[in-house]
């Protein structure tokens, strides 16, 4: 099915559930913009949101991909390219949170890479952790067909972010579209295959105009914050709760991760 590309806002519920040693779930409401990169203009509305400029909510280019400030469509545009990704040729949404009151912390973005007929091709995950680090997990199938919702891509976890779940194994990730919704699920899997974390953000796309981003900014205040807080809320839980705590490692160089099979070129 086709991306809607056009600005719109995602209403959505996260979700996460550690189904072992001790269960642990939770649930919570969130919003995040849907950003077509080749019309981020359109998001710009002087101090009420700023695009690479303070706002009540802003948008700045350096929170993401190289994270220098520069343009990020001919970033992704190169991205792919390195990776053999040819047919994603069409509009690229990233999909993220915004900054509230100067802040931002996004654990998950996702930058939907689509032909020109608006099917998606790839399917970037920027992933931060609460050190202050981030890296991306690439998911296309190596032949470059468009991914659908039956799809689940699987990659070896090579990034440390929950302190409570060590750097090894492997998620699974399936992405959906269907009409005026949008689906992530993200499964963390042991080295002995049992799934350990599940992990999704379901919910409606809407219009992006200045009514439906005042609705979501008040439904949803300060979000950057409250999502980091909610981190650190579900963190106490899991001590409580007796699970380990696990160290940062030293994370690896490399920046990008691939799903299995797909190779840089």
């Amino acid at each position: 099915m086709a991306v809607k590309a056009e600005p719109q806002i995602l209403t959505a519920a996260v979700m996460h559930k550690r189904t072992y040693p001790k269960v642990n779930a939770f649930t919570y409401g969130i919003y995040y913009l849907w950003m077509p990169l080749s019309q981020l203009e359109r998001f710009s509305d002087g101090w009420r949101f700023g695009v690479n400029a303070r706002g009540l909510l802003s948008f700045y280019n350096k929170d993401h991909g190289p994270r220098d400030g520069t343009a990020l469509l001919p970033w992704i545009r190169a991205h792919l390219k390195d990776w053999g990704i040819s047919a994603a040729d069409g509009e690229v949404i990233l999909v993220t949170m915004p900054r509230s009151f100067g802040h931002v912390f996004n654990p998950v973005s996702f930058w939907l890479c689509c032909d020109a007929a608006g099917a998606v091709r790839a399917v970037l995950c920027e992933v931060h952790n609460t050190f202050g680090e981030v890296h991306s997990y690439l998911c296309a199938h190596p032949d470059g067909r468009e991914i659908t919702a039956d799809d689940w891509l699987e990659a070896r976890k090579v990034f440390h972010v929950s302190p409570f779940l060590e750097r090894h194994g492997s998620y699974k990730f399936r992405f959906a579209l269907q009409l005026d919704k949008f689906g992530a699920w993200i499964d963390f899997y042991e080295p002995d295959g049992r799934r350990q974390l599940l992990t999704s953000l379901v919910g409606a796309l809407s219009p992006y105009s200045r009514a439906s981003r005042r609705r979501a900014f008040w439904r949803y205040p300060a979000v950057a914050l409250v999502a980091l807080w909610r981190i650190h809320w579900q963190a106490l839980k899991l001590v409580s709760k007796g699970i380990k705590y696990i160290p940062k490692p030293l994370q690896k160089e490399e920046k990008t991760t691939a799903v299995d099979n797909l190779t840089k070129k």
